[in-house]
């Protein structure tokens, strides 16, 4: 089969939506089809993988508690229209398509077998889906959906009225069982983060509020903390003695992510809202960390509503402090918990999810039946097609 996939998101700006594409197109490579990305890049140098066309470089808007790179405009809908015409997929499968996209464009300009997978979780923020009465005939068009979480299928329900299947995001459970711990972070007790910093909804002031109860409870303990942002600010905001318990690793490769979570102790996801999946839940479950994380729908749907980490109340710096310390002390509740960890992080392999998606892909085509370049954007499109300028 030829597959066409469309993100939303810069490529090469880190995200789960950008990870879970280049996942699935990886698989279904590796199952014998042939798969080719549409993508926004800030830089098309940076981009390595061969299946990925870039669409030019996108502009920055706010969306759903963080900042969007995405890409639309004349420029871009030439570039769409033109990828799909030279291509002739048997589907098309576009992320995102309820935001200003080039997966938005795609489904204007495309006719045929469309799949729209949708993650965004935001069913309260009506303002994130403004545009809705304008998006429905054009999601209409899409032959089958998919929600990454059952938080994701509520924004679609409420928001864009239809409904759509559940379908989690993939990771390779074995990449991440297999790592080699790093030996000098398994000496003490390790808890570590992974986020980016200049979000708030990730949660690391949250942790950073916790720690002096943490140190006091568990003298040994460190925290590493992984991403982007800049780590000296943040270190002000932590008592002086206290800092020595903390080290900056910045961005890390997926090799190096692997190796982080088969390394430490605890898992710490402090995130406050925002989250239609967790991936990085999942990531650290394969990888047998013991978790603890907020108490958000989406976190107790990865799991196991507790039968796969600790959850606290979100937002709540005490109680975040409180099941840190109840695991960093109890070293038998820790391993019951990465083992059951282990054994739950299998239901989002990709050899589960991959054919989930395929069988979605095999219901939207209809025999023999191909992705074509339609009419031109309707009218009530054309902010899509303006300048971005």
């Amino acid at each position: 089969m030829k597959i066409g996939m469309v993100s939303p998101y810069a490529w090469d700006v880190p995200g789960g939506v950008q990870a879970h594409i280049k996942d699935l197109a990886h698989y279904f490579q590796g199952a014998g089809h042939e798969v080719s990305v549409l993508a926004p890049a800030l830089d098309e140098a940076s981009v390595s993988e061969d299946f990925v066309v870039t669409a030019g470089r996108p502009v920055a808007i706010p969306f759903n508690g963080a900042v969007a790179r995405v890409l639309f405009g004349p420029v871009a809908a030439t570039r769409v229209r033109q990828w799909i015409h030279k291509n002739d997929f048997d589907v098309l499968h576009l992320h995102e398509p309820a935001i200003p996209s080039l997966s938005l464009l795609a489904c204007s300009i495309a006719e045929g077998p469309m799949v729209g997978t949708f993650h965004v979780a935001a069913p309260r923020q009506k303002v994130a889906f403004a545009i809705a009465p304008l998006l429905e005939p054009v999601i209409e068009k899409l032959r089958a959906r998919i929600a990454v979480s059952e938080v994701a299928r509520e924004t679609l329900t409420i928001h864009l009225d239809t409904d759509a299947v559940v379908i989690p995001n993939g990771i390779t459970v074995d990449f991440f069982a297999s790592a080699e711990p790093k030996a000098e972070w398994t000496k003490v007790l390790t808890i570590g983060f992974l986020g980016r910093f200049d979000e708030p909804r990730k949660g690391l002031e949250l942790l950073l509020r916790a720690l002096p109860g943490i140190a006091k409870s568990i003298p040994s303990a460190r925290i590493l903390i992984a991403g982007p942002g800049e780590g000296l600010e943040l270190m002000q905001s932590v008592p002086p003695n206290l800092r020595n318990r903390l080290e900056f690793l910045g961005r890390l490769s997926e090799e190096e992510k692997a190796v982080f979570l088969r390394s430490i102790d605890i898992y710490v996801a402090p995130n406050t809202g925002g989250e239609s999946f967790g991936i990085i839940l999942a990531e650290a479950m394969a990888a047998g960390a013991a978790i603890v994380a907020s108490d958000l729908p989406a976190f107790l749907n990865v799991l196991g509503s507790g039968r796969y980490g600790l959850t606290f109340r979100n937002e709540d710096a005490s109680d975040l402090e409180r099941q840190i310390i109840r695991l960093g002390q109890d070293a038998n509740l820790r391993e019951e918990l990465r083992g059951r960890a282990r054994e739950g992080a299998r239901r989002f392999d990709w050899s589960e999810v991959g054919p989930e998606v395929m069988n979605i892909y095999h219901l939207a085509r209809a025999a023999s039946e191909r992705v074509q370049v339609g009419s031109e954007p309707r009218s009530w499109l054309r902010f899509l097609t303006r300048d971005e300028g």
